[in-house]
């Protein structure tokens, strides 16, 4: 369970870093840079604790999948970005694929290896 927060801290990071990336105007605003570093770089670190106790191929899958669709969220909540079918569409399957890769990995983590 440590793994999830661990990953769930990371993701919440992640999109952070992104969010400040946007307003970093290509890294000529000093504060919203800063931010870039400190968000990437925690977000880094606790994607490696997370991997102590979650497969990589399940963390990464969810890392980059919630991560890839909080910020098109955030991009349409906040600075107008588009948002329409097709992006809905995208979300929901990105959302679909974590959710069917975490239960593949529940029942493997079940099932003896040979």
């Amino acid at each position: 369970m440590k793994g999830y927060l661990y990953l769930t801290i990371s993701i919440v990071t992640e999109v952070f870093g992104t969010a400040m990336l946007k307003l970093s105007e290509g890294f000529t605003v000093p504060l919203p840079t800063i931010g870039v570093a400190a968000a990437y770089g925690l977000s880094f670190y606790c994607l490696s604790l997370c991997l102590k106790t979650v497969p990589l191929s399940l963390a990464y899958a969810i890392w980059s999948g919630i991560g890839t669709a909080l910020t098109a969220l955030l991009g349409a909540l906040v600075w107008g970005e588009l948002f329409g079918p097709m992006k809905i569409a995208g979300v929901l399957l990105i959302i679909g694929g974590v959710i069917l890769l975490n239960s593949n990995g529940k029942k493997a983590a079940e099932e003896p290896a040979d």
